[in-house]
């Protein structure tokens, strides 16, 4: 595969240390920062939903959601640089791009479900401490993932894609607010939606270069259009919105929650694998070697010193963004200051109110065209993680008990009416059950013996 040798020499793409010249360096950044946007946002935009002061809510509390969007713009720009920048022990100082990760959220919802902006405080107490916890990982990340081999690691991806699967459909029908109205699953909703769909399928497979890779965010943006030219956006919030605002300590407060602290660490050992994943492969991909120790402790460390401080000002949990991976390994420019100028812009647009104003006008259904795609992509990451898996029948037995209850559990939540609160919250997700019985039995149940 041929890269574009303006930028520079080959040796010199595969140097992290080297900047291409800015011409090129700042464009390659914003990139990054176009195939991470939409997946960066949406978490905000799920949890307010969830809580009820999201998307159609009609609740005072929706600029509460425009404040998270800006925080995950803001954040996510900050994370990046723990990586890229990195100081002492934190950052793996290459180039990978921070997000708000979606594997937190079946976590976060039962936290939140219906309780309004006040739940926040609780969710952004799991949130610090998480990421304290998840910090404190860094000098034994190395030795815990014998017990995280890809059965798990694949099984949990794929779960967290299939708690999600429903949130796309629910929003391209029109949202939670809809449910019970004639609206609800109208054929306007639906065919805004399969634009979506239809446009991000046909800028990823029939184009080239950064076309494909921004697939998903130019389907949203034709969308859009077609939402617009169909008097579906409303610009109120626009014109309210600050031009410039400084993130607000403590924002949604902090409030102490057992459940809430113990499914977040719980998450943080998943996290933590997901990103060292996310190193190997941009060590591979850009520069075509193994990851070094240093580089991981050093990338965990950033992810979670990334989250804690994202919760201190209401934004959601950071993780690595796998998509940024891919991005490298098509670009071939392994350069770590090209994903700081992108962090960089986050920044700028996570302190201007009106970016998230503006965002927070996308209909409803149009985010749920690209949602779909997205979500169904997180559960064959998941499949795909897979099929590095042995199946042998002791395999299978471990993959299938595990994602029997997982998968029922959350989807007959009422099965657990009887347990304690705390216990609900952590169950319903039906991740953590099912990671936790697939960890034990891998480890506990023997292997098998060879010619049975």
């Amino acid at each position: 595969m041929t890269h574009d040798t303006s930028l520079g020499t080959t040796e010199q793409l595969k140097d992290p240390d080297y900047t291409p010249p800015l011409a090129s360096a700042i464009p390659l950044g914003i990139q990054h920062v176009l195939a991470m946007f939409v997946s960066n946002v949406t978490p905000a935009i799920i949890i307010a939903g969830a809580a009820g002061f999201g998307f159609g809510s009609n609740s005072a509390d929706f600029p509460n959601l425009i404040y998270m969007i800006q925080m995950s713009m803001l954040f996510a720009g900050v994370a990046t640089l723990f990586q890229t920048i990195g100081f002492g022990p934190v950052g793996a100082r290459l180039p990978i791009v921070q997000g708000t990760s979606f594997a937190f959220i079946p976590i976060m919802i039962p936290l939140v479900a219906g309780k309004g902006v006040d739940a926040m405080a609780v969710v952004m107490c799991g949130v610090i401490i998480g990421g304290i916890f998840h910090a404190c990982l860094a000098p034994f990340v190395g030795r815990i993932r014998f017990a995280l081999p890809p059965l798990v690691t694949g099984l949990v991806v794929t779960m967290i894609g299939l708690a999600l699967v429903k949130v796309g459909i629910q929003y391209a029908a029109g949202g939670v607010p809809a449910i019970g109205k004639p609206e609800y699953g109208s054929l306007q909703n639906w065919s805004i939606a399969m634009v979506v769909i239809v446009t991000t399928l046909g800028f990823k497979f029939f184009t080239r270069g950064m076309l494909s890779v921004a697939a998903v965010l130019i389907g949203l943006i034709v969308g859009y259009i077609v939402a617009l030219s169909m008097g579906m956006v409303n610009f109120g919030n626009v014109g309210k919105a600050a031009v410039f605002a400084l993130p607000d300590p403590f924002h949604f407060g902090f409030e102490f929650s057992f459940a809430a602290v113990l499914g977040f660490c719980l998450m943080a050992f998943i996290s933590a694998i997901e990103t060292i994943g996310d190193v190997s492969g941009i060590t591979k991909g850009g520069a075509g070697r193994e990851a070094t120790d240093q580089e991981i402790k050093g990338a965990t460390f950033a992810d979670g010193i990334g989250t804690a401080v994202s919760g201190l000002f209401g934004a959601l949990p950071n993780t690595s963004f796998s998509q940024n991976v891919g991005l490298i390994a098509i670009t071939g420019v392994m350069s770590r200051q090209v994903v700081t100028f992108g962090a960089i812009f986050l920044i700028i647009a996570g302190l201007i109110p009106k970016v998230g104003a503006l965002i927070s006008t996308i209909p409803i259904e149009v985010l749920g065209g690209g949602v779909i795609v997205m979500f169904g992509m997180v559960a064959s990451a998941g499949i795909s993680m897979l099929s590095d898996v042995n199946w042998s029948r002791r395999n299978m037995v471990i993959f299938a008990v595990a994602l029997s209850i997982g998968l029922g559990l959350q989807l007959e939540p009422g099965a657990l009416q009887h347990l304690p609160e705390t216990a609900k919250v952590l169950m319903t997700s039906g991740l953590l059950p099912a990671a936790f019985i697939a960890i034990i039995l891998n480890l506990v149940l023997p292997e098998e013996l060879a010619d049975d």
